[in-house]
């Protein structure tokens, strides 16, 4: 199914929401008179490169029990390279990772998944687990070996910590970007309970809804990964802007302190950065790419 709220191609600066990542308590107004308030002032710039320049790169794959989904990806680049699963937050589309589509880094093969309740993967309704949202990611291991990086950007970030923590000997890297995995930084705005009345909730686009059910269901699946940080082994990059108003950046601490378990650790800390770094910060975020790369640490 198509992202109901994704604007024309023509005009990339006007994605609205489509790719407006895990809002924080202060922007969780989910009833439409504030999405559209939002979408008129406050979205993020979305990426340069238009949704044509992405024709003949979709293609699906099927995902059995228990999510029984069938999950849409975009993947460009060198088929028999590295391969970078970009994994986007809430709301949001596998096309807001257009500009590392249309240019991937050398050598490297780049796939972009729309999760699970969003753009145009299955199913209609929300998947809260984290658990159900890492087999779509685990779908898109490559099955000859390949090494892979795994790039989560906001609540995307939990979702490729996890996949690394139970596919230890599949990953390489993972790079945490602008990432929410620190429970305690997990807030419900009372707008966010009046968005999930039934009435209300009939009258939000498909993304939104499934995103204010996500959004509230965090905390707990958070506070389950934490006990599962340890397991991941892979060489792990935080990078994270100081100004994040959306996902704090005292994320990044609990971030430092649980993954004990990981080759190593690098973290990168954007001056003055907010929360939507793949759009703002795109050479930040394509170092940190070479970064998790480097056999070094």
């Amino acid at each position: 199914m198509p992202d109901p709220f994704a604007p024309p191609s023509a005009t990339p600066r006007r994605l609205l929401l489509r790719d407006r990542l895990h809002a924080a308590p202060r922007g969780r107004l989910w009833t439409a008179l504030g999405v559209a308030l939002a979408a008129v002032g406050c979205a993020p710039p979305g990426p340069r490169t238009p949704d044509s320049a992405l024709q003949g790169l979709r293609a699906r794959v099927e995902v059995g029990a228990p999510l029984n989904a069938s999950v849409s990806y975009l993947r460009a680049g060198a088929a028999d390279g590295t391969r970078l699963i970009l994994v986007h937050g809430t709301p949001g589309s596998a096309q807001g990772w257009a500009d590392y589509l249309a240019t991937p880094p050398a050598g490297m093969e780049v796939v972009a998944l729309d999760r699970p309740g969003f753009g145009e993967s299955g199913p209609e309704g929300a998947r809260t687990s984290l658990e159900d949202q890492a087999r779509a990611v685990a779908a898109l291991l490559p099955a000859d070996g390949r090494p892979v990086i795994l790039l989560g950007h906001s609540l995307g970030g939990p979702i490729a910590a996890l996949v690394a923590a139970e596919h230890a000997d599949r990953i390489q890297a993972v790079v945490l970007l602008a990432a929410s995995l620190d429970p305690a930084q997990e807030r419900i705005h009372p707008m966010q309970q009046v968005g999930a009345w039934p009435a209300v909730r009939s009258l939000l686009p498909r993304s939104i809804r499934n995103a204010n059910a996500e959004l509230m269901a965090l905390k707990p699946e958070l506070e389950s990964l934490a006990a599962m940080l340890p397991r991941i082994t892979a060489k792990v990059v935080i990078v994270h802007g100081t100004k994040d108003d959306l996902v704090p950046v005292a994320n990044v601490p609990f971030m430092q302190a649980r993954l004990t378990g990981a080759r190593c650790v690098r973290t990168v800390l954007l001056e003055g950065r907010n929360h939507f770094l793949p759009w703002n910060s795109e050479a930040a975020v394509r170092d940190a790419i070479r970064m998790a790369q480097e056999p070094a640490c």
